[in-house]
């Protein structure tokens, strides 16, 4: 189980994530959600170790995982939001550097990219710089890089960012397979739709704070709306969309 605890982060005594806690067992894939400026990313970023948290806990297993970071990264795959990769590294280089860092050893490793190269469509391209590629194509060279080492928990924000119609349906079916093998998937994004049809269960966010926890079908059942989007959309105060179009209309127009 992974476990967050009344997580806090401040910027300049400012709460972009105040008092933020849940908890992902094994086989569940959990969505997590807000409008831009929530925290979640904020959230994320605590998660996997790029940055501290002002207060509050992680757990893995019952364990805070800042007593042993580098045991629970072992353990974590990551996808960020942003695909920070070297550019002059070929597709296959840079996976065969994640592999490395993760100690996977060369006999294992090298059969193991070759697969991912192919399933995500990338071999003809294997020996391509980076900087070539498409925003689809590092989103699956980095989507490789985080099941190379089989982990027990994924953390993804906005994994579909960029992907084909065909590598979408893929990958949520692969999240859907990895869950049934007991893996902790927690899903980032603001793709309520597919949310939706992956998720079982979902947090909502509201400036830094938690303002929904729980399944989809009991939220959606709770506040008497048809889809996600309504929950969201109520919880969140969003403003309502067809008077926002009918505004900027007016304002293109006048």
């Amino acid at each position: 189980m992974l476990e967050v605890s009344n997580l806090v982060k401040r910027f300049n005594r400012i709460p972009a994530v105040d008092g933020v806690s849940f908890t992902i067992s094994g086989g569940e894939i959990l969505g997590y959600l807000g409008p831009n400026g929530a925290g979640k990313s904020t959230t994320v970023k605590m998660l996997v170790g790029l940055i501290e948290p002002t207060e509050g806990r992680i757990l893995f297993h019952g364990k805070d995982v800042h007593e042993n970071r580098i045991e629970f990264q072992r353990r974590m795959g990551y996808v960020p939001e942003e695909p920070h990769l070297y550019p002059h590294l070929t597709g296959r280089e840079y996976l065969q550097l994640v592999g490395r860092l993760r100690g996977i050893g060369r006999r294992v490793l090298e059969p193991r990219i070759d697969e991912m190269l192919r399933l995500f469509s990338l071999w003809e391209d294997r020996y391509s710089p980076l900087s070539s590629y498409s925003k689809g194509m590092r989103q699956k060279i980095l989507l490789s890089a985080a099941l190379l080492h089989d982990p027990d928990v994924l953390i993804l924000d906005e994994p579909f960012s960029g992907l084909d119609v065909n590598t979408a349906l893929v990958l949520r079916a692969l999240l859907r397979a990895l869950a049934d093998e007991g893996k902790m998937i927690l899903y980032s994004s603001h793709m309520l739709e597919v949310v939706e049809k992956v998720c079982s269960s979902v947090v909502i966010l509201r400036d830094g704070r938690v303002v929904a926890d729980g399944a989809i079908d009991r939220l959606r059942d709770l506040m008497q709306q048809p889809s996600l989007e309504g929950v969201f959309t109520q919880l969140t105060e969003q403003e309502d969309p067809a008077r926002v179009v009918k505004d900027i209309l007016a304002a293109m127009r006048a």
